[in-house]
């Protein structure tokens, strides 16, 4: 073996330790980190603190929205595929 495929080999090891070792302690933490009690007050407390930010935030932001805010209301009909259509006024069809 050269000498090449033996430091690719020691260094793929040595990074596979690393991987392992990093896992093991994210594993060890998340098995020792204690969680905070909840209580229904705390939840309760949380849902109306939320629903007030909420009621708060949107209150008076968005402007009415009516015909006059539409640009394209009386767009005129540019479509040339509309003009050009030879059975528009046949009402059965021709190749029955």
């Amino acid at each position: 073996m050269d000498t090449y495929t033996q430091r690719h080999n020691m260094l793929m090891i040595l990074a596979f330790v690393i991987i392992l070792s990093i896992v093991m302690l994210g594993a060890l933490y998340l098995s020792n980190k204690k969680s905070a009690p909840s209580t229904a007050a705390d939840i309760q407390s949380a849902v109306d603190a939320a629903g007030s930010v909420t009621d708060s935030a949107t209150q008076g932001v968005l402007p009415s929205i009516g015909e006059a805010s539409n640009p394209l209301t009386n767009k005129p009909d540019i479509n040339p595929t509309s003009k050009t259509n030879p059975f528009d006024s046949v009402k059965t069809n021709p190749f029955q």
